[in-house]
């Protein structure tokens, strides 16, 4: 089960990811958490990463490639994998689609997580959370008894600075800008499967079994 994830920020990505992985052993990797491991581990790509980043320059498309490459050899790869945030370009696409072919590998499906953009916003700037116990609220769908303050602690509810309208629509205007271009790629070469990413999280999970055919 090789599989690449498109979608937003807050489609749900995260929460699928975790359903496969508890059901088929599957690792989650996102960019971040690739970065995160390969500099902590001190391998050598994971160097030359944090040479770059200690100068506050982007890392450049070749180290990272090197840092997945180095990611999916390991051992909880052997049964698949699930890449979130990878690939972010048209490059980078066809630079994993070389790597995974020295392996034997290849991938199966890309998901993307189709949703209006403007009920996602409506979604992801509702959301609050408790300062006290991290408790998540919603204003609309799933408010608290008492406004700005949590049922369960009486801690004040706040948006967290990612939740703020400004900023989830330059992550979309980002996101949009750097997944177009990657929808034709893999829709050009028959990979692309959509799933209707605001339905309940079952539902969604049902496509991508069905997708995946392990329905």
């Amino acid at each position: 089960m090789n599989l690449v994830f498109l979608g937003p920020p807050g489609a749900g990505k995260g929460t699928q990811a975790a359903l496969l992985t508890k059901q088929y052993g599957v690792p989650q990797i996102s960019t971040g958490e690739m970065l995160r491991s390969a500099v902590q581990q001190q391998t050598p790509m994971g160097l030359e990463a944090k040479r770059h980043m200690d100068s506050g320059a982007l890392v450049p498309d070749e180290v990272v490639v090197g840092i997945v490459e180095e990611r999916l050899a390991a051992a909880d790869c052997v049964n698949g994998f699930i890449l979130d945030g990878f690939p972010r370009t048209v490059a980078q696409a066809d630079a994993l689609s070389v790597m995974l072919r020295k392996s034997g590998k290849e991938i199966e499906h890309v998901i993307l997580f189709d949703v209006d953009t403007s009920v996602l916003l409506e979604r992801i700037v509702g959301r609050r959370m408790c300062r006290k116990c991290g408790r998540g609220y919603h204003v609309c769908f799933d408010p608290p008894l008492e406004a700005g303050k949590c049922d369960e602690c009486g801690g004040e509810l706040y948006q967290r600075e990612d939740d703020q309208e400004s900023t989830m629509r330059k992550r979309l205007e980002v996101y949009e800008a750097q997944t177009a271009p990657l929808k034709a790629y893999y829709s050009t070469g028959g990979l692309l499967r959509s799933v209707d990413a605001l339905g309940a999280i079952q539902d969604v999970y049902g496509e991508i079994q069905k997708i995946v055919g392990r329905d």
